[in-house]
């Protein structure tokens, strides 16, 4: 892949002899040319990447399997519709206010050392939830794996433009669709995996094995960044660093309303759109089979979507086509969602394609890797709270109509929001230079 032509990540990007190990953001030296790759590095890159798509992996599989087996789990822990509910509602919630402390904690912690933390208490957290009878327990064990989701969902965009910032629609598109997979597979196989073990616990408790698999490339990296950290000896006092504040700036905010409004409409479709086929008169079966080929279709979007975004300098293009692609989607299936129902599946799949964008943006629109953590967090953590409302408010109105055409109306509604805040992110510009 060529590398990307926004034209001011050359001269910003951590010089290849410093250990790749050392994970803390911030301005690196100038080097007037860059010195070859040594194995070490070479080495230190790989298990960085190896690294972050097992980490992607692990960002979804605790959410989807549990939605898959909620009607267990519910009966199992005798939880009410309440309980139910909240427990449904919890990823977005930590998403939300979990993910705006990680720029904080990468200030203060390599970001090696962070993920270490990050996935042992993912791993912790699914172990626990699963030998529990409390009710209360099984929501505060989620929080803890919630957590670590939360904090590695913000983390992966700044170790993409430290690490490989001249392969980033590359290395975003892997680590997303890495996401799309582990999505896809722990919603497909929760069911299976119970029933084959008799139990729903088993169905949730497996992903806690990936997410420790996940522990181990950041064990060496996370020793690696102490040992280097403890032998520095700086001989002149460090520079100063300018605090990047994403939500003082205009690019922030429509950062931030392009991801909400898109991750509402993904939720919103998760949620409901194996209803809707239902309504039409698919068998349950069936309608479950349309919904997983939306995540399936969506596999080769999460690859494809960052690479061309990479290479184009404006990202115009791509966010009226995904706009397109969507509104003949909900057009569709507001007119004839039973006769082409594959061909809806297929466009709202493209039109999801907003995801891996704007995770590709948070790089595009950073020059260093803090401000890409801190637009990653602000973005994340504010797009989450308004993706919250979208599978609520498609409920209401489907209750309040008895049917999808106000539903769909709405999501159309956000999706103007969403094209309106994609065209401000879509010229090259850069949240640094918006202080």
């Amino acid at each position: 892949m060529a590398p990307s032509p926004t034209p001011s990540t050359a001269p910003r990007v951590a010089d290849p002899a410093v250990p790749v190990a050392d994970l803390t953001p911030g301005p690196a030296p100038a080097a007037a040319a860059p010195p070859a790759r040594t194995p070490s590095a070479a080495t230190g890159g790989a298990l960085v990447l190896v690294g972050m798509l097992l980490v992607a992996v692990n960002l979804r599989a605790a959410v989807t399997s549990l939605g898959a087996l909620l009607d267990e789990v519910r009966t199992g822990l005798a939880l009410s519709g309440a309980m139910a509910g909240f427990v449904t509602t919890l990823p977005t919630i930590a998403f939300a206010g979990l993910g705006a402390l990680t720029p904080w904690l990468v200030r203060r912690w390599a970001a090696a050392r962070v993920l270490v933390v990050a996935m042992a208490a993912l791993a912790l957290g699914q172990v626990l939830r699963v030998v529990t009878d409390s009710a209360l327990v099984f929501v505060l064990t989620s929080a803890l794996a919630l957590a670590g989701i939360a904090v590695a969902n913000i983390m992966l965009p700044m170790l993409v433009k430290q690490h490989f910032p001249h392969r980033t629609g590359l290395v975003t598109g892997a680590y997303t669709m890495a996401l799309t997979v582990g999505t896809t597979v722990a919603a497909a196989s929760a069911v299976p995996v119970a029933h084959a073990f008799g139990s729903w616990r088993a169905g949730l408790g497996v992903w806690a094995g990936l997410a420790a698999v996940a522990v181990l490339p950041w064990v060496p990296l996370a020793l690696r960044a102490r040992a280097a950290q403890r032998a520095a000896t700086p001989t002149a006092a460090p520079a100063a660093r300018v605090r990047v504040r994403p939500e003082r700036t205009r690019l922030g905010w429509a950062m931030a309303v392009y991801f909400g409004a898109q991750s509402l409409s993904g939720y919103a479709i998760m949620g409901w759109l194996a209803q809707l086929f239902r309504d039409a008169g698919y068998r349950p079966e069936t309608a479950g089979l349309l919904l997983a080929g939306v995540t399936a279709l969506g596999v080769p979007v999460a690859l494809l979507m960052p690479t061309l975004a990479g290479r184009l300098r404006t990202l115009r293009p791509l966010v009226l086509s995904l706009t397109a692609a969507s509104i003949a989607s909900y057009l569709g299936l507001a007119l004839a969602p039973y006769g082409l129902a594959p061909l809806w599946v297929l466009l709202l799949a493209l039109g999801q394609g907003g995801f891996p964008l704007i995770l590709t943006a948070i790089g595009l629109r950073a020059r260093t890797a803090e401000g890409t953590v801190a637009l990653s967090a602000f973005a994340q953590s504010t797009g989450y709270v308004i993706a919250a409302l979208g599978p609520m408010l498609v409920g209401i109105l489907y209750e309040a109509t008895g049917g999808w055409a106000a539903p769909l109306g709405f999501l159309l509604g956000a999706l103007a929001v969403q094209t309106t805040a994609g065209m401000v992110i879509a010229r090259p510009r850069f949240i640094e230079d918006e202080r």
